[in-house]
């Protein structure tokens, strides 16, 4: 007979029991939070090169490139952290630590210093 529990992927879905709803829920949301914030990392790089602003131009070009590719990494560093901490909550084990988070900060910090200092040459 088939699995009736047919959702993937099986390494999260597959494992312990179904947690209250609430914390799926609000995972969930989190998840689509990320989403938010790769869209907006997206558009912004986008921007950068799209509209003519009083910045140099390596320095615009290597801002706008920046927020594009944590635009592209945000995705798969919220999947990645909904996946874990889905599983975690069907395990009863703590939650793991945030991935990504940092390296996002970090991204936002050098992209915006180096719009800073193009728009100051």
């Amino acid at each position: 007979m088939a699995d009736p529990d047919s959702r993937r992927p099986r390494w999260v879905f597959g494992v312990g029991s179904e947690p209250d709803p609430r914390f799926t829920l609000a995972n969930e949301r989190t998840f689509l939070a990320w989403i938010r914030t790769s869209l907006a990392l997206l558009a912004g790089g986008v921007a950068l090169e799209a509209i003519e602003l009083p910045i140099s131009g390596p320095w615009r070009t290597s801002a706008s490139i920046l927020l594009i590719l944590l635009g592209i990494a945000s995705p798969l560093w919220a999947w990645l952290g909904w996946a874990r901490a889905e599983r975690a909550a069907r395990t009863s084990v703590p939650l793991p630590a945030p991935t990504g988070s940092a390296l996002l900060a970090f991204g936002v910090i050098l992209a915006g210093v180096v719009v800073l200092v193009g728009s100051l040459l």
